[in-house]
């Protein structure tokens, strides 16, 4: 037997990428050539690695509509599988969300007044911030403590996520009252700083307690501002108000950034 079938159309026929008629020719041959048989096992890949790489691709995790959207719009797979992840991404915290403003925006119709959304609005950032990171609310916190992730990164990579989803929750609650004009907006920079903020004090306070004390200070200020106002508007949505909390947002995103690495001594030695 002077021929045989080539190293490549052998690799070919493992791969079952050889076509008609060399595949017919190789099938005939390898049936009585035992020098082919023995390279066609050479190049051939293991039973067991091939085993073992079919179990790997049907126990991989399927992504759900949410990851599918944003590997389809480039997001890299790792950082779509950690939003995707994002504890406080769920259709019950999101109908919950859309409950309360709907709720809030009923009683701003009987009331004629915006106070009571602008006082809530800046609260459900910082809220949606706060359900998404750390041991006692996070049910995947124990998984990214182990991971490659720089705990600042996993941090932002959540919370803007959580800021676009809630920011955009609000301003479309907002849509639904037009008779108030750009007052309707004045919850937006508040919103920012109180987030911002939190986020700040969470290397020190953890975060539980640091979007608490946040919280219970905007309540505070909300009350203190609603007893001096007489009737006119309250301090935090005054153009005065709003420059201050534009302060304050550039502020504890400086203090923020200055903290980063502390994100990482925290992450770890909480669990």
């Amino acid at each position: 037997m002077t021929w045989h079938v080539s190293e490549e159309d052998l690799r070919a026929y493992a791969r079952a990428e050889l076509a008609a008629p060399l595949l017919w020719s190789a099938d005939t041959h390898l049936a009585a050539c035992a020098r082919c048989r023995a390279v066609l096992a050479e190049v051939s890949e293991p039973l067991d690695a091939a085993w073992a790489r079919l179990d790997a691709e049907l126990d991989a995790p399927r992504p759900g509509l949410f990851e599918a959207l944003l590997l389809r719009l480039g997001v890299a797979d790792h950082t779509a599988r950690l939003l995707a992840a994002t504890p406080v991404l769920r259709r019950s915290w999101l109908a919950s969300v859309v409950l309360l403003l709907m709720t809030t925006l009923g009683v701003v119709y009987t009331a004629d007044s915006p106070t009571l959304f602008l006082a809530l609005a800046p609260l459900l950032p910082l809220a949606g911030v706060a359900l998404s990171y750390g041991p006692a609310l996070d049910p995947t916190y124990e998984m990214a403590v182990v991971s490659p992730v720089h705990g600042f990164r996993l941090l932002m990579i959540r919370t803007v996520a959580v800021l676009t989803t809630a920011l955009g929750l609000n301003g479309l609650a907002t849509l639904a009252l037009p008779d108030y004009g750009l007052r309707a907006l004045a919850w937006l920079l508040p919103a920012l700083a109180l987030t911002a903020t939190g986020l700040a004090l969470t290397p020190r306070f953890g975060p539980v307690l640091a979007p608490a004390l946040v919280g219970g200070g905007w309540a505070a200020l909300i009350a203190v501002a609603d007893a001096v106002a007489d009737g006119g508007p309250l301090a935090p949505f005054t153009a005065a108000g709003q420059g201050a909390a534009a302060a304050v947002t550039a502020l504890a995103a400086g203090l923020l950034y200055l903290a980063r690495d502390r994100f990482d001594v925290f992450h770890r030695s909480a669990v």
